[in-house]
């Protein structure tokens, strides 16, 4: 295993749980604005519809997978500048 993947685990670790925690927050702040409403449908919400929960979980995961991918990115970019090779 090339020294780079394996310095590079313990900050792709740290780096995913930021990314995890920005996404969160940024969810609850594109929910408050797209559905004018405090906390977003949890799935077993008997008050809302399917709808509501679909419409909310795809944005969730839109939004999680843009903020990790950029993260993870970000962090092999940065690796390669310290390093000079490629962590994955």
């Amino acid at each position: 295993m090339k020294a780079s993947k394996v310095a590079y685990k313990p900050v792709g670790l740290a780096l995913g749980a930021g990314a995890g925690l920005l996404a969160g927050a940024l969810f609850k702040e594109v929910w408050k604005l797209a559905g004018h409403e405090q906390d977003a449908p949890k799935a077993t919400d008997e008050e809302r519809n399917w709808r509501e929960v679909l419409i909310a979980a795809a944005i969730q995961g839109a939004i999680f997978a843009l903020v990790k991918a950029a993260v993870e990115r970000s962090g092999a970019v940065a690796v390669r500048r310290v390093s000079g090779t490629w962590p994955a």
